[in-house]
């Protein structure tokens, strides 16, 4: 059968797309791991790791997949000592000596470019609006920009924070991490993290790049766990690090300090307290050394302790308290107090059941389809025409969304199904049309069915339109992928079907 200028754009925009899942050359042939984050401050991070990166070599063993990665390292660290650790990446080869697990977080190369959403492959996802105040969309991006920076610095991987508005004029911020527990996103989010030290009542330096010059992290020498020992209801741990302040800062600190006398109960201090608030709730009080008095000084030691009921938790409810105290320290507080609309987690692994489970489906129904038109039309071509076109709505469908970058989530997934029972239907109609026996030419037919389909495309366009902002943008992607499939498929697939009926037809 010749093919037609449709058929032939057809075929070669189906290329264009595979090339666009599955990249060129194909990503399911690459060995390694991918580096999905690295921690600030890391000696990783120091040496040049950084995400997106592919690790292929460990110490001279070449890295297939995750177990091979976790084999090389395993049991590499345990005489506490710092080695030597050579990785080779798709950038170039970079040495670590250390005395831990290099301070990254890898996984597998995706077999394709298609993005998964939360919802498939698992996660928290959070509709964050402000307490008390209706903020606009200027001020949303600047509330999504020091969110941003705050996630980062906890070092937290598939992070994907945007603006949303529902059709009321309603803006909200969308938070999605992969991996992230509903509790962890709240913890990080919920709160405003407004910092504030004082001397008495006065503020001497808030979080923030304002009176924050740097913090310590990441280095033995001025950061870490002191000291853990027993207490009534478990253990106790505490952690000091050291804080740099800005000139300014500092010199608040020396004014304020110097109007203080020496404290006439703890001998070598001064007679008030460094008082460190959180959210305007006291978390500890720094007694401030007598050579402190009216003294320009950067450089401040932050102190606190962490409990639980057994050395382990204590240890480790310490070190995270430090961790978000770091953060604020570093980021300053957020603008406004926020306000958790809607929080939603999935599991991973019920994501990939789905996917299975819609996959199946799905090609159980274009079978079944395909062997109704056989059973009605009694010709193999018109199904196997039929169940050609159907196929390639989907692959045209997943080709731009890897082109652009589109998260697929369960919305996009049934705007696909969407898609595939209106093309079905305006196949049908072509069908139908092509063999009705009025006195009109094949043409002619198929010019009226395809009146037929541009008038069902333009109702839907009209019905989809406010689903971009219905539920504040969380049907989004329903909307997204149902207009990608219908518009190609009235410009591009049903031309093409239209053409291989007219030639089985003729």
């Amino acid at each position: 059968m010749k093919l037609t200028f449709r058929i032939w754009l057809l075929i070669i925009i189906l290329l264009l797309c595979l090339l666009s899942i599955f990249g060129f050359p194909p990503t399911f042939f690459q060995k390694g791991v991918l580096i999905t984050s690295v921690e600030q401050n890391s000696t990783a991070f120091e040496q040049g790791l950084r995400q997106g990166q592919i690790i292929l070599e460990v110490d001279g063993s070449k890295i297939n997949n995750l177990e091979d990665f976790s084999n090389s390292l395993q049991g590499k660290f345990l005489s506490g000592e710092k080695v030597k650790t050579t990785l080779k990446t798709n950038n170039g080869e970079y040495i670590l000596y250390s005395d831990k697990l290099p301070e990254i977080t890898v996984s597998d190369i995706p077999k394709t470019n298609i993005k998964m959403g939360l919802d498939l492959v698992g996660g928290s996802r959070a509709l964050v609006q402000a307490e008390g105040k209706k903020l606009s969309a200027s001020e949303i991006d600047d509330l999504i920009a020091i969110t941003r920076n705050r996630l980062n610095v906890y070092g937290i991987a598939d992070i994907n924070i945007r603006p949303v508005s529902d059709l009321t004029g309603n803006h909200f911020m969308l938070i999605e991490i992969a991996g992230a527990t509903p509790n962890d996103l709240e913890e990080l989010i919920a709160k405003q993290g407004k910092f504030e030290a004082k001397i008495g009542d006065e503020t001497v330096f808030v979080g923030g790049e304002k009176d924050i010059a740097s913090v310590c992290r990441n280095d033995a020498t001025c950061a870490g766990i002191e000291s853990c020992t027993p207490s009534q209801n478990g253990y106790f741990c505490n952690f000091r690090f050291v804080i740099y302040l800005s000139e300014s800062a500092a010199e608040k600190h020396a004014d304020v300090t110097s109007k203080l006398d020496i404290s006439t109960n703890n001998s070598g201090y001064l007679e008030k307290q460094l008082d460190l608030y959180l959210d305007d709730k006291l978390i500890d009080s720094l007694w401030i050394s007598e050579g402190l008095k009216g003294r320009v000084t950067t450089q401040i030691q932050i102190q606190g302790s962490g409990t639980g009921e057994s050395r382990e938790e204590a240890y480790n409810n310490a070190k995270e308290s430090m961790n978000k105290l770091q953060t604020i320290l570093i980021t300053g507080s957020l603008p406004y107090k926020l306000e958790i609309v809607k929080l939603d987690t999935i599991s991973p692994t019920l994501g990939k059941d789905f996917i299975n489970s819609i996959f199946l489906a799905g090609f159980a129904a274009l079978i079944a389809v395909s062997l109704i038109i056989f059973l009605r039309y009694k010709k193999v071509k018109s199904s196997l025409a039929l169940l050609f076109t159907s196929i390639s709505e989907i692959i045209i469908i997943l080709g731009i969304a890897s082109f652009i970058d589109w998260n697929l989530d369960l919305p996009s997934i049934a705007g696909i199904l969407a898609t595939i029972g209106t093309g079905i239907d305006q196949q049908i109609i072509i069908l139908d049309e092509s063999r009705q026996g009025e006195l009109l030419t094949i043409k002619q037919k198929l010019k009226r069915a395809f009146a037929i389909v541009l008038g069902a495309y333009f109702t839907a366009l009209v019905a989809l339109l406010p689903l971009m902002w219905a539920g504040a943008g969380l049907l989004k992607g329903f909307a997204i992928t149902t207009l990608i499939g219908i518009t190609a498929g009235v410009l591009i697939t049903r031309p093409a079907f239209a053409d291989m009926i007219k030639k089985i037809e003729g």
